[in-house]
């Protein structure tokens, strides 16, 4: 099962000091706008999401059929086979997707301390 294109979403207070720190760990700005409120951020493979009032705790997310600079996957595991395979283990999902969908979907689910993790397909 492969997960995607890896990084950490972080609620931020203040999303400008938060990009000028990053940019100092020497992360550059790879998607987002601080007009929308949150950026994504890059550095070599490690990528980070800066979101400023769009919710309240930290998330790690997984975009199944992305790498890291968000290019398509030429093969991948479709978020329902990822959702179906968590389900048969016994995993609890908070939000779930549609089964006999197609396309761009998401879902949420908490690790055993609490962090929640959010499984986002673009494609």
């Amino acid at each position: 099962m492969q997960l995607g294109a890896f990084s950490v979403s972080l609620s931020v207070k203040d999303l400008e000091k938060s990009k000028a720190f990053y940019e100092t760990l020497g992360f550059g700005v790879f998607a987002g706008s601080l007009e929308n409120h949150y950026l994504i951020m890059k550095n070599g493979n490690a990528l980070i999401g800066l979101f400023q009032g769009m919710f309240e705790q930290n998330i790690l997310t997984f975009n199944p059929g992305w790498d890291e600079s968000a290019n398509t996957l030429k093969s991948f595991t479709d978020v329902r086979d990822i959702q179906k395979h968590l389900k048969q283990n016994g995993v609890a999902l908070e939000r779930e997707v549609e089964s006999d969908s197609r396309g761009p979907a998401s879902m949420v689910l908490y690790d055993p301390d609490g962090n929640t993790i959010l499984i986002d397909q673009h494609i």
